[in-house]
Parts: C-alpha cells; structure tokens; sequence
C-alpha cells in the first residue's frame, strides 16, 4: 500500500483560510505580521480570524481580514447545557465554511478542537502547542528556539513554512478616525509630550510597584514637562489613580474610561508609552510607538517590546519564570526606576529635538489605511 504524499506547504494555494488566535490582546498584536503575511502570499484568498469577541472591533475592520469569527467565551459560564449548545453550533459553523487552511496560534485544546472541527485538509500549528491540541494538525511547525525566540518570530515559522521568509513582518493596525477624533478632543489641552503609563496587569507578578512608576512620571515630568496619561481597564483606574495622586504634573487617567478603538487611538497618539508587559504595551508597539517596560516574571526576549531595546528585565534568580503568583516577589525591589530612566530620557530627548514647541497629532494610520 502506498502513502499518498502529502503536498509541501510551500506549494498549497489555499481559497479559505482561517487563523485562530482567540485571545489575549497582547498575542493577538504579535499575530498581526502573520495576518499580513497570508494575505500578500494569497492576495485572492478568503481570510478569517477566529477571535474572543472583546476584540472584534480592532480586527474587523482591517484590510488583510476579511471577516473576524467571534467566539463568546462567555456563553461557555452558563452552565453545561448552554455551554453544550453554543460549543456544537460554533464548531459546527466552523466546519461549514470548508477552509482549506487553518493556522492555529494559540495552541490550547480549546483551539485545537476548533481546528480539528473545520476539518481542512490543511491544519497547520506549532511545536510549542500543548494540551493535546498538536493532535489536531497535519502540519507541525517545529519550533527548536521557542525558550530564546520573540513571540512574533515563533509564530513567523508559519509563514517561513509556507514560503514567506522575505516578506516584510508588517503590523498595519488601523485606527478609526471617530475614536482618533475623539483623542484629539479629550488631550485638546494637555501639554506635550504625552507620556502614556499601563500601570496594571492581570497577573500579580507582572506588576510593577506603583510608587516606581511615579519616581519615572515625575523625572520625565521634571525634565520634559508633558502630561501622564494612563491608560487601561477599569480595574486598573485604582491603581493608575495611586501613581496619578504622587505627581504634581499634569494627568489625565483613561482607565476604564475609553472603549477598544479609543485605548488605540491613545496608544497611537502616545509620544512614549511605560507599562507592564500587557496587551496594551504590545498594541502601542503595533502602532510604532517608542515603549519602555520593566520585565519581571516574564521574558523581554520572548515577549518585550518587538524591535525595540526598551524591554528591562530584573536581575533575580527567579527572573522570566512566568509563574502568576509569589510570595517573594524580590523582582520588585530589585528593579529600580533608575535601570529604566536612562531609556526613557534618551526617547523623550529625541522627541524634544524633532519636536516644534506646538505639535498636531501625528500623523496615522486610519481603517483601511497602510
């Protein structure tokens, strides 16, 4: 009995393709190259995205996509029965669509049932899937460098598997015009530079000390002038509010206060933007904007800032552990503010030198736009 072999990646020539890539935001931002990617190696194809429906509206308006399939994670709290049902009807769905590419980047049994269940010929995933979901793929991308590569240059292997080593890793994250007019309105009289500070994270072990956060506002603030912007959910204003009460500059705090389209028109408006490593770091790094951001229980190498040298990482033994909670946390006393001031400094005197002393919003990238 002969096997039939099985077509190089390389060679398909897909008509329907589907990326799934759920959650969070931070990794859907790092999936954005491989979005653009597919779409300039298969200009002609039907490309969807299968995201949790929080994200809906930074995706679907972008011009690789053609159309984004939410998944309502929270139609799976209500109960066996409900959960039963919309499970079926969503993978059902899936399947009738007929892709005939389907590129998991999530990797989790989750994502590894939705792939399996489209039932494409082609089912593409990476090494470093797990909870059983490579049993899902006919394709595995392995991944030999995974402990010391980006997040973005692991899930490029998918595109470098499928022939598209040279094309340029491309963000293209669109901003709605409305939601950029509306930045315009809310930062009319806030003095620049505007130095936006994510000062939440979901993880405990993620978070830098409030009081850190405020020693960097207040020296940029010394040195540059400017107003602090802070930005985030609305369980973080708390914590913004904390940093905002210890600064005698001028503030605004967002936190909770704007919607998706607006948190990325303000990252888009940023001069600089301080954070811990969460979705809205990476979105500002999607945007182009200059980020500095203190790394504790997480990697700079594998999940800092994507062509940037703002990425600090402490110098525990624990370091890059990604464990979400600890008694010790010796990370963050460890890391001062004065390991990330000398690279705050150097991207707000750059601003100063190229900056008139009134300046317009910059100049972005609008829905549809490049």
């Amino acid at each position: 009995m002969f096997r039939r072999q099985r077509t190089p990646l390389s060679h398909l020539r897909p008509q329907r393709i589907a990326l799934i890539k759920p959650s969070a935001l931070g990794d859907i931002a790092h999936s954005l190259p491989v979005l653009n990617a597919l779409r300039m190696l298969y200009p002609t194809a039907m490309i969807s995205w299968v995201a949790n429906r929080a994200y809906l509206s930074i995706l679907e308006q972008h011009q690789s996509l053609d159309e984004v399939i939410p998944f309502d994670r929270t139609a799976l709290r209500g109960g066996i029965g409900k959960t039963v049902s919309y499970s079926y009807n969503f993978l059902k769905d899936l399947r009738r669509r007929r892709f005939d590419l389907v590129v998991d980047l999530q990797g989790l049994a989750r994502t590894g049932l939705m792939c399996l269940a489209t039932a494409a010929p082609r089912r593409v995933g990476l090494g470093t899937a797990r909870e059983g979901s490579k049993l899902s793929y006919t394709d595995l991308i392995p991944t030999p460098n995974a402990d010391r590569q980006h997040a973005i240059d692991r899930y490029w292997l998918v595109i470098e598997a499928l022939g598209g080593a040279n094309l340029p890793k491309k963000f293209d994250l669109p901003v709605d015009p409305t939601a950029q007019e509306w930045v315009g309105q809310q930062l009319a009289d806030c003095p620049r530079p505007w130095l936006m500070f994510g000062v939440g994270a979901r993880w405990l072990t993620k978070r830098w000390p409030p009081a850190h956060f405020a020693h960097l506002a207040r020296a940029a603030q010394q040195q540059f002038g400017g107003t602090a912007i802070f930005v985030g959910a609305a369980d973080e204003a708390e914590i913004a509010q904390t940093v905002r009460n210890q600064l005698a500059g001028p503030a605004r705090n967002f936190c909770g206060g704007s919607n998706l389209p607006q948190l990325v028109a303000l990252l888009a408006a940023a001069d600089v933007m301080v954070s811990n490593d969460t979705g809205p770091l990476h979105l500002a790094v999607a945007l182009g904007r200059p980020c500095v951001a203190p790394y504790l229980c997480t990697s700079a190498t594998k999940h800092g800032p994507y062509g940037q040298t703002g990425g600090v990482e402490t110098n525990v033994w624990c370091k890059s552990s990604y464990i979400r909670q600890c008694d010790r946390l010796e990370c963050m006393t460890e890391l001062t503010p004065d390991r990330l001031q000398p690279l705050l400094f150097a991207i707000l005197s750059s601003w100063k030198q190229n900056s008139l002393s009134v300046l317009p919003l910059p100049v972005l990238p609008t829905v549809g736009g490049t």
